[in-house]
């Protein structure tokens, strides 16, 4: 991978065809493509490539689909354990290896502070330790993720400063904490697993539990992200998929990869001394306050997935596919009562991770190009913005895109986009060209 530090300073600003804001994954994917169709361009990345992956996951984090899963433009998986999870050292260096294979002309430690609409393009504002510059550019990609900014509740600032708290992306092993109980707060994929990484090292841990759904790892046979991925469920475009935007705005199916992969069984852990609430709605001083939604969330979670396995039951059916027999599950504790109440230091609370997601941030971006909602209206990426494309967006087109499994056609139909309004020849994407 090749790196520009600095652009060429003149009287003028400098100007390039085309402008990737964000070299995760998918920013990288399309500069993969452009490259390949000999498109000048540059990526500008605020860290590093690999910085959200080597920086911001917590040490026995594993991802929650298989490798085999992770396919990138002219790169997929070709390790012994096809149908493991790598870990997060796994997944750096399995992205090093990719990054090793093509050139990139990116700019790193660099941010892009504003991006504005001109009469013939877009004039960009570059922060870096050399100090301010702009350039401009015909098309702007923007890969910065879809949910940068980590979210705490209004009510956090008023509780006990005796109680430590740090979002999630700020956790990384219990030997950090205090010692003491730990408070984890939200029960989507970082939520719950961290909960069990606390739980397996002997601490004592409460959890708020949102309307989070819950997935089987393995049934009949196989693991439940190749049935689905197999039954087409991945592909499927948005406008398509069942539930609509409801659906699409949930929060995702909380299962682990760890250890070669296994449920996450809330009323397990309860079982073995976990204790679980409904929803957090305030707090003040030691005193937390929450919904009586025990009950529901975990009957919902548990609803889902059965459902999902009993979607899995009629792919094989109708298609003769041979599997081990069908199963369901049943509860293994319930609650005697939903919890309302908790002082934090009459339980021996000294740690809160607040793990209720992120928001997205599009402040240096002035364009009309969002909704009410601060979210980019775009069809495939591609906005009413002459030039202007989004990438790396969850349900961008299908529930794949924002995934490994996804990013490869997103980034190719941004990329071919990119080179036809440039007026370049249409990229040739068959397979090996």
């Amino acid at each position: 991978m090749s790196t520009t530090d600095t652009i060429p300073r003149s009287t003028s600003t400098a100007h390039v065809p085309v402008v990737i804001v964000g070299a995760g994954q998918a920013g990288l994917s399309v500069s993969w493509y452009l490259g390949r169709a000999g498109i000048d361009h540059l990526v500008v990345e605020s860290h590093t490539p690999t910085h959200a992956w080597a920086d911001k996951r917590w040490d026995n984090f594993t991802l929650v689909t298989p490798n085999w899963h992770c396919r990138l433009p002219g790169y997929s998986y070709t390790g012994d354990d096809p149908d493991g999870f790598m870990t997060r050292d796994e997944v750096v260096e399995w992205l090093d290896g990719w990054l090793a294979t093509f050139d990139v002309p990116i700019r790193t430690r660099t941010t892009v502070t504003r991006l504005k609409r001109t009469a013939t393009g877009f004039l960009l504002t570059l922060e870096s330790a050399g100090g301010s510059e702009e350039i401009t550019c015909d098309q702007a990609i923007i890969a910065t993720g879809g949910y940068p900014l980590p979210v705490l509740p209004p009510y956090a600032p008023a509780l006990d400063s005796a109680v430590a708290q740090i979002h999630s992306e700020e956790y990384f092993n219990p030997e950090q904490l205090d010692d003491g109980a730990v408070l984890v707060v939200g029960s989507g994929q970082s939520g719950t697993q961290i909960a069990e990484d606390l739980h397996l090292a002997g601490r004592e841990v409460h959890l708020a539990i949102g309307n989070a759904p819950r997935v089987a790892r393995f049934y009949r046979g196989r693991d439940c992200m190749t049935w689905l991925a197999d039954m087409g469920v991945y592909d499927t475009p948005a406008q398509q998929y069942p539930g609509g935007r409801a659906a699409q705005e949930k929060t995702n199916h909380y299962v682990t990869g760890r250890d070669g992969g296994r449920d996450v069984d809330l009323r397990t852990f309860a079982a073995q001394g976990m204790k679980l609430y409904g929803h957090l709605t305030s707090g003040k001083d030691a005193v937390l306050t929450f919904a009586p939604t025990l009950t529901e969330s975990l009957d919902a979670a548990d609803a889902v997935y059965n459902s999902i396995c009993a979607d899995i039951d009629r792919y094989i059916d109708a298609n003769d596919v041979a599997a081990p027999p069908a199963s369901r599950y049943e509860p293994v504790w319930q609650p005697p009562a939903d919890p309302t109440t908790l002082d934090l230091l009459d339980a021996g609370i000294t740690t809160i991770i607040w793990a209720i997601g992120y928001r997205p941030d599009y402040r240096w971006l002035e364009v009309s190009a969002f909704d009410g909602g601060g979210r980019p209206i775009q069809t495939r990426g591609v906005t009413e913005v002459p030039g202007l494309s989004f990438i790396g967006l969850p349900w961008m087109h299908t529930w794949g895109s924002g995934r490994f499994l996804g990013i490869d056609h997103d980034a190719r139909h941004i990329a071919d986009t990119v080179v036809a309004a440039l007026g370049d020849t249409r990229l040739r994407l068959a397979s090996g060209e």
